[in-house]
């Protein structure tokens, strides 16, 4: 009897697809092919750097897998960064601009094939990404957030089409999040010599109770975050400054505001397309 059962494996996916594909073919056909296929070709080099493999290219989407979760964050950064790179040298009214979406889940293997949620999930986050950004699901945020010097916004549970919400968290790619750990361009280093770079040291000090509360907080949706701090220092300032207790109506009314707007936030929204 041959063996029918479907092969699996947990891997890490990344979704690359070009931000208003349709507008820019329309504008002008032969300059966006011949954009779409230079960035490709950068797109493969920097895959191969970081022992990935390009999985499917249909239409304007790349489709890669990685082995290590690391590998694939650090290649996404430099995929926008090389792309941003070569935008600016161009000049061109209208650059090219690439969303990615990240994640780490199980996936069907049909010959060099992939398919199911682990797939999909990471389309429908490169949705959910700005033009030239990148967006990871929460399974790369446990496995990442300690070892790159990249920052990360978590953007809570958004809904997505066809897909239970989860959260998902923004790469902060350029500023004072990513100081001078951001992913150099040119860096021909191999995986073993990255894996040693100031930028990503596993050998980390213990963590102050000041640090677990702010990683803590980094993974609250923004709006919960800031509500809980304010709320902790209003309680500090009634407690120093009077012997009457009087934060409990700012607190609740703080806190009522955040709840509403996490439960209005979190309607589904009306099934419209996006523009591509």
């Amino acid at each position: 009897m041959t063996d029918d059962k479907v092969k699996r494996r947990l891997t890490t996916v990344l979704c690359a697809d070009v931000y208003g594909y349709s507008r820019l073919m329309e504008a002008d056909e032969t300059g966006t092919l011949e954009t779409l296929r230079r960035y490709r070709t950068a797109i493969a080099r920097l895959v191969e750097r970081h022992d990935g493999r390009i999985v499917n290219t249909w239409g304007d989407a790349v489709i890669a897998e990685f082995a290590s979760v690391v590998e694939a964050v650090q290649c996404a950064v430099e995929i926008q960064q090389e792309i941003s790179s070569q935008a600016s040298d161009a000049s061109q009214a209208s650059p090219m601009q690439f969303r990615i979406g990240i994640n780490l889940g199980d996936v069907m293997v049909d010959g060099s094939d992939i398919y199911g949620d682990g797939v999909n999930i990471a389309s429908r986050l490169q949705e959910l990404a700005e033009p030239g950004g990148v967006v990871i699901s929460s399974s790369v945020y446990d496995q990442v957030h300690n070892k790159l010097s990249v920052g990360f916004d978590c953007l809570g549970q958004r809904p997505m089409k066809n897909i239970a919400p989860l959260t998902s968290y923004r790469l902060t790619l350029g500023g004072q999040a990513a100081g001078s750990g951001s992913f150099a361009i040119g860096d021909r280093t191999t995986p073993s010599e990255r894996a040693r770079a100031p930028w990503m040291d596993d050998r980390r000090a213990p963590s102050s109770p000041m640090n677990v509360v702010s990683d803590w907080l980094t993974r609250l949706p923004r709006p919960v975050a800031a509500a809980l701090t304010v709320s902790a220092f209003l309680i500090v300032i009634n407690l120093l400054t009077s012997h009457k207790i009087w934060f409990h109506w700012p607190v609740a009314a703080i806190l009522f505001g955040v709840v509403m707007r996490m439960v209005l936030g979190n309607r589904p929204e009306s099934d419209s397309r996006t523009e591509r």
